[in-house]
């Protein structure tokens, strides 16, 4: 596996047209937790699909909410990222709300 490559870019939410600034390990927006589909390995910027990533899933660890898990809405990867402090809890609670609702209708 390749090596983490850190970005510090400033973007503007492909979903929700949020500001996003970035810290050089923004992942996603930290207020509706899209992404895009735009690194083969962490950090390069060489993934050609482009696609945005919706959060499906919250990975919790004592209780607390630590990861994200994206899948690619064009290609259906799958992705997790950690989530960080600055990510709307609100956004967090929505994913978990929506898989929960997700698996009833199963």
């Amino acid at each position: 596996m390749k090596q983490f490559i850190r970005n510090k870019e400033d973007f503007v939410c492909s979903v929700c047209s949020y500001e996003v600034q970035g810290t050089g390990y923004t992942n996603h927006c930290p207020h509706c937790l899209y992404s895009l589909h735009v690194d083969t390995y962490p950090g390069d910027r060489q993934e050609q699909c482009h696609g945005i990533m919706k959060p499906i899933d919250i990975i919790t660890q004592g209780g607390s909410p630590v990861d994200v898990i994206h899948q690619c809405q064009r290609c259906h990867i799958v992705k997790t990222n950690k989530l960080d402090d600055k990510d709307s809890v609100d956004a967090i609670i929505q994913v978990m709300k929506d898989k929960v609702r997700k698996e009833m209708m199963r």
